[in-house]
């Protein structure tokens, strides 16, 4: 998608903000994300690398655990902004946000934003690990595409 949808540019502004307070001195590689709860609140977080690269946190899981430590568990979308033309969440971030049901994934490079890439999490994580039989939110999602 070249144009960035008009009821996502919020989004994509507040991850972009977030993006500045990515501590990334190993990759240079920052990261900024945004997650919009179904109630309509805007949870933002930035990657943050550690020397042990496997405690390295990622801009999505931090603003996932920003939103469920404040009581949210239903999210409409996620927006994700970094330098890169064909930016997704990681595997373990894909997961996380399936824990609490199918969303939007809106992912922008942040050196041209009108260069945006729309999924939704169940494209890009068709089968999830679950402990539970029961799938949440995945029609409601495929609706707001």
């Amino acid at each position: 998608m070249t144009t960035t949808p008009h009821r996502f540019r919020k989004l994509i502004t507040a991850a972009l903000a977030a993006r500045r307070n990515a501590h990334a001195p190993y990759s240079k590689f920052r990261v900024g994300a945004a997650l919009l709860t179904k109630g309509g609140k805007v949870y933002t977080g930035a990657n943050v690398e550690n020397a042990s690269y496997g405690l390295t946190i990622c801009a999505e899981r931090i603003a996932v655990g920003k939103a469920v430590s404040e009581g949210h568990r239903e999210f409409q979308a996620i927006a994700c902004v970094a330098p890169h033309a064909r930016l997704s969440p990681c595997g373990a971030c894909r997961q996380a946000l399936a824990e609490f049901g199918d969303c939007i994934v809106v992912c922008a490079d942040s050196r041209n934003i009108r260069r945006v890439r729309i999924h939704l999490l169940s494209e890009l994580l068709p089968e999830s690990f679950r402990l539970t039989s029961t799938r949440h939110g995945l029609s409601a999602a495929k609706k707001e595409l």
